[in-house]
């Protein structure tokens, strides 16, 4: 099962863009290597749908965090160890030994620098090796599923010829049989467990990056459940990417499946639904969440309609996009899919009336997916009278408190339906009347 999710909602909630300050991805991008960072990328683009597997995946941040690894390789001599076995060789061990020699001599006579980087890789492998195993021979006792990782790197590192190696001295010139010898063997026999230290290495470059993000910005780690439960539960949730951010308490379950969530402008509404969703996606890359607590049902996808915007390209109207991005939503759920949608302000590019027609017939049609977890926020906060027969609802809203005539938000969720309308006093406040009857 693969977790769907689409470009719009990806872009909404700001998750992968690389080298977009203030993204997801950017938040916790401190890994040091190339192949660290390709495996980051997978992490990102491919959340996962298996409850063990998420578990597991969190359960080795949370050793790194609390062994507090460091990262203790060279990242320049990793580079140089990939480049070596990733430049092959060949199979025969006569035509390694002439081909060795013939490098050797054209380095002599040329300025033919093969050899050089043969050696130069041979030396950097060297010296990763080392440090591989003075790493895992002083890590902490990892517990299951990450023990079972570690002890196949040491039975790698225990192998006679690959011991021999790490302890070579690099300061020493390698005689050229020696020298030919390595070469045929460790990008031959030996390749496949040569990569599966890099990849080790990567993996702990990872591990050891993100567990210190969750270390430094005091993250917690979600617990994934199966999807029948459909339930999610978030102590403390906050936005990973606000420093101060408030936290809130949410729940929903397969009984109150749906949050109908009002509140002013500016109240917090928006970045609590971005909370929402990319604690949900986090949680199923196995990361640290922003939250104290978090328990939540596998999904096979999250859709989210935060800021839509028309589209000249196609001739959408603002309307017209909120209408096919509901229908693509819609489509989503009738799927059967277990899934997380999230919509902000249902039809606000058309009248009230319609507006308020819209968002109660939307609202009423996905209360039936009880396989699904929704959350709806609107200004029209009459459409709450309209829902209280439907028991799978609940209704929250972000506060408003004035201050005189200024209006402060505590981010706090509050249980019920706000009747705060401060449009007009902001209005007001910024001297708006004042202006055009000037």
């Amino acid at each position: 099962m693969q977790f769907n999710t689409d470009k719009q909602t990806i872009e909404e909630l700001n998750l992968l863009a690389k080298f977009r300050q203030g993204s997801v991805y950017h938040l916790f991008n401190r890994v040091r290597t190339r192949g660290g960072e390709q495996l980051l990328d997978n992490m990102f683009r491919y959340p996962l749908t298996d409850a063990v597997a998420i578990n597991d995946r969190s359960s080795i941040f949370r050793f790194h965090q609390n062994a507090r690894l460091a990262f203790p390789f060279d990242v320049q001599q990793v580079n140089l160890m990939q480049e070596y076995l990733d430049s092959g060789t060949s199979r025969n061990t006569v035509l390694v030994w002439g081909r060795t020699v013939l490098k050797k001599l054209l380095s002599s006579l040329t300025r033919d620098e093969r050899y050089k980087k043969m050696v130069q890789g041979l030396q950097a492998t060297i010296v990763t090796l080392n440090k591989c195993y003075i790493f895992v021979n002083s890590m902490p006792h990892p517990e299951f599923p990450y023990a079972e990782r570690v002890s196949a790197i040491k039975a790698i590192l225990s192998d006679k010829l690959i011991e021999r190696l790490y302890n070579t001295d690099i300061y020493q010139a390698l005689p050229l049989q020696l020298l030919a010898m390595y070469d045929h063997l460790l990008k031959g026999r030996l390749h496949e467990q040569l990569e599966d230290i890099l990849a080790f290495i990567y993996e702990s470059d990872v591990h050891i990056a993100v567990s210190e993000v969750a270390l430094d910005k005091g993250f917690g780690y979600a617990k994934a459940l199966s999807a029948p439960e459909n339930v999610f539960m978030a102590e403390g949730l906050r936005h990973p990417n606000l420093d101060g951010a408030v936290g809130n308490n949410l729940l929903l379950d397969k009984n109150s499946n749906m949050i109908f969530l009002t509140g002013a402008n500016m109240a917090g509404k928006s970045t609590l639904m971005k909370s929402v969703g990319i604690g949900m996606y986090l949680a199923h890359m196995g990361f640290p969440v922003a939250a104290s607590r978090l328990e939540f049902s596998v999904r096979e996808g999250m859709y989210s309609s935060i800021n839509v915007a028309d589209n000249i390209g196609l001739g959408y109207s603002h309307f017209y996009a909120e209408v096919v991005r509901v229908k693509q939503a819609a489509e989503a759920a009738a799927s059967g899919k277990s899934l997380l949608l999230m919509f902000d302000e249902l039809f606000k590019g058309t009248n009230v009336k319609d507006a308020y027609d819209g968002t109660l017939a939307v609202i009423e049609g996905f209360a039936d997916y009880t396989q699904c977890l929704f959350i709806v926020s609107t200004h029209i906060i009459e459409v709450g009278a309209s829902l209280e027969g439907l028991h799978n609802i609940q209704f929250r809203y972000m506060p408003t408190i004035m201050d005189g005539h200024r209006p402060q938000y505590p981010y706090q969720l509050k249980e019920g339906v706000t009747e705060d309308r401060q449009g007009m006093m902001i209005i007001r406040n910024e001297g708006v009347l004042e202006l055009l009857e000037q």
